[in-house]
């Protein structure tokens, strides 16, 4: 078994059914999100894994090569346009890759696993969640974008056609255009994906109305696997 990222893991009940595998943005850790989990508001019963895995230590181009922790590397930002690490962004795919199947070693199949993310952390949940080779339960990208749209190749994409997608963004948010968001939405949309596009009133954050949204969201993916 390869060595697997760090994590904080969250239950909500003994003998999880279900698990939310949840990245964080560039320069945070797994701690950001573990706050929301009572917020989602999800049913007393349904028994919940949540995974906060902490990103690597990379250098950071366009942040003065500063290390921090961060899926891929990004080498420049230029308005909306950014200069993405492909590699690193394979290479971080690999390794949520490998929390998924650790979750599936534990009893919890692909079927009933959700691939959350937010910022950088959403990037990736689009590009390591569309390409998993099973189909998951559902996809969460909160204030991203698609980094590498070159890998999201039709074979790659084959097991997760008919995923659902949540997508989210703050409409004040200026480090994630907005137009960033909206430009993933329509990709993935014109490709027939059943993906929900939901904005708020926020900069490059999460609100309660967001965090909301997201439990009904959850609630109606893991009542489907039943």
């Amino acid at each position: 078994m390869p060595t697997l990222l760090p994590a904080i893991e969250i239950e909500t009940a003994a003998n999880p059914e279900f698990a939310v595998i949840w990245l964080h943005g560039l320069g945070a850790d797994g701690g950001d999100f573990a706050p929301i989990i009572p917020h989602l508001d999800l049913p007393a019963g349904l028994r919940v894994r949540f995974v906060f895995p902490h990103a690597p230590e990379l250098a950071v181009t366009c942040n003065n090569g500063y290390v921090m922790p961060a899926w891929y590397d990004i080498t420049y930002i230029d308005g909306i346009d950014r200069g993405v690490d492909e590699d690193g962004v394979r290479q971080s795919a690999a390794r949520i890759r490998d929390l998924i199947a650790r979750q599936n070693e534990l009893g919890i199949p692909c079927r009933n696993i959700v691939l959350a993310g937010f910022s950088q952390g959403g990037a990736m949940a689009y590009s390591a969640g569309l390409t998993h080779p099973e189909r998951l339960a559902g996809i969460i990208a909160l204030s991203a974008y698609i980094p590498a749209p070159g890998l999201l190749t039709d074979a790659a994409l084959s097991a997760n056609r008919e995923t659902p997608v949540f997508a989210g963004h703050g409409t004040d948010d200026d480090v994630v255009p907005l137009q960033l968001g909206r430009q993933a939405f329509a990709h993935l949309q014109a490709m027939n994906y059943p993906i929900e596009w939901h904005d708020y009133p926020m900069p490059h954050s999460v609100c309660i109305e967001e965090i909301a949204d997201i439990g009904r969201w959850l609630n109606k993916r893991f009542a489907a696997t039943d």
